[in-house]
Formats: C-alpha cells, structure tokens, sequence
C-alpha cells in the first residue's frame, strides 16, 4: 500500500473511532444510576435515616427522560433531601425541576446554588474541562431566574443554605447545616459560617456545591462529621474504570466522587476529619451531552449509627 493510502486508511479508522466513542458517550449520558451508600455518622443506638443526595440536574424542558427519573426518586421516601446545586440549564426551567421533583419537595430538604442557577450555559469545548483552570468564570452570560427557583424551594419548605447555618430535625434526631454560596464563583462567604459546629446537633453537615479545598478545610476543622457536594460530574470523561482527570477545581481526581475522607489521609475518629461526599450529578452542559465511563447519578446516602466507643 502506498504510503498516501496508509494515511487515508489511518484516517478512516481514526474517524470511526471517534464517532464510535462519542456515540457511546453520548449513550452513557443518558444511563442514569442511583448509588447506595451507607456511612456511619449517626449517635450509637441511633435508628438509620436515609438521605437523597442530588446534584447538577442542568435541567433543560425537553429533557423528559431525565425529568421522569427524577420523578421516581420519591419511590425511596428518603427522610431527607440535600440539593448541591446547578439545577438549572435554561431561563424556563424552574417549573420543571420543580415537577420533576415532586414529592421530593414535600420532604425535609435543604440547598445551596452552582454557577449553573446563576447564569445561562453556553457552548464550549469539552477538552477545557482537561485543561488547569485559568480561572475565567462566564459571569457575562445572561442570568437565570434562581431567584424564583429558591422561592419554589423554601416555600416547599427546604432550608436554603446559601452561606447560611441551619437546624432541621427529622425525626428524633437533630440535624446543625452549614452551608455556602458557590465557591466556584468565589460566592462562598466562609466567615458567615465559620465557628465550632453546633455540639448539641445529633450530626453535623457541611454542604456546598463545589468541593474546594478551602471549603473542606473550614467544615472539618469546624467539627462537621460529613461534608456533601457535587459539581465535579465525577470528572465526566473518565478513563476506563471511571478514574477521573480533573474535577473542574482544586480536590484532587482521586476523590471526584463517591465517599471519602476529608483530609485524604485522615481517619474516622480523627480531630479535623470529616466524611467528604462527592456527587457526580444527573446532568452535563445541555450542548456538550456527554459522558465517558462515568454515568449520570444521584446517591442514597444511608446513615447509621456509630460505633460505640471503647
């Protein structure tokens, strides 16, 4: 074969590659999954309470199929809901995250906002995301109506935590929340919430949309047993296996998502250790619909009770 047809030929194959991956991507987008989870949090003879982590909806209102799975996360009657933010996608979104949340609404809850509530999406290369952040933050596009969606959510009832504390008790058990506005943004107002986590409190949590190192250190060094985010989308292109480049701040790919310690090297039990949990979000930018070896999720979050000590 003469050498411009071995270059044809490679460039074929090179094609069919791609389009074959992004096919599949584009696929993988779409498998919603619900994780299980469970983590030991709860006081020592403590009955089990069942938490629905959701995260990065990016919701737009022809996304029925993502709408009506949603819809049936109410079927887990999880005693609690915390929303880590960028529900929104497009202007005319609010109703619809509200429908497709449903019954959810009706269930003690609380939230905090992503950079995806505050202004509108736009078109951009998907190889950004595996670049160092150059800490452009696009601000300039038109704002969504997040005002109207935090209305939706605390006249439903849930706590909004937008660089707030809050009590909530559900059940018998006593609930001290932290929360901040986006880090991502630099919204986060650390020194509104900083201070000794509330000893009283049954558990302890520290909720944010974008897991910044900053943010974890302040809840762990607080006394927060666990801290919960999202915003990462678990790196969306992920390497066979789900291993993760980059996470779109500065945690580190190891702990894109799922469970973890904050600090990484910490233990359970340790003074200024936390439980760090990550979602990877049910959603991508509405124009770039893709996800690789890392499928769209939210997480029931099952906590039990300690183990007694000595």
């Amino acid at each position: 074969m003469s050498p411009t047809g071995l270059l044809v030929r490679s460039a074929a194959a090179a094609t069919l590659a791609g389009a074959a991956v992004t096919a599949y991507a584009a696929r993988e987008a779409r498998q919603y999954t619900l994780r299980r989870v469970e983590v030991p949090l709860l006081p020592p003879g403590a009955r089990s309470m069942r938490v629905l982590h959701v995260s990065d909806l990016h919701m737009t209102p022809g996304q029925r199929r993502k709408q009506e799975w949603v819809r049936g996360l109410a079927a887990l009657e999880p005693d609690l809901v915390i929303d880590t933010g960028d529900n929104l996608s497009h202007r005319d979104a609010v109703p619809v995250v509200c429908d497709a949340l449903g019954a959810l609404l009706d269930v003690p809850g609380v939230f905090v906002h992503g950079s995806n509530d505050y202004f509108e999406p736009t078109l951009r290369n998907p190889l950004r995301y595996l670049l160092p952040d150059d800490g452009r933050r696009h601000t300039e596009s038109p704002q969504l109506p997040w005002p109207e969606l935090t209305r939706r959510f605390t006249d439903a009832g849930w706590r909004d935590l937008t660089n707030r504390r809050a009590t909530v008790t559900v059940g018998d058990l006593t609930i001290a929340f932290a929360g901040v506005d986006d880090p991502h943004l630099s919204y986060d107002r650390l020194d509104e919430v900083a201070g000794p986590a509330d000893p009283a409190a049954d558990v302890r949590l520290g909720v944010a949309h974008a897991p910044y190192l900053r943010v974890l250190d302040q809840y762990a060094a607080d006394g927060y047993d666990a801290i919960v985010a999202g915003h990462t989308h678990g790196g969306q292109v992920c390497l066979p296996g789900g291993r993760a480049l980059t996470t779109n701040c500065d945690l580190e790919p190891a702990r894109a998502r799922g469970l973890h310690r904050h600090p990484a090297d910490s233990h359970d039990g340790d003074p200024g250790s936390a439980w760090l949990h990550v979602s990877a979000g049910l959603g991508t930018n509405p124009y770039v619909r893709l996800r690789l070896a890392c499928r769209p999720e939210a997480t029931l979050l099952t906590l039990v009770a300690r183990a007694p000590q000595g």
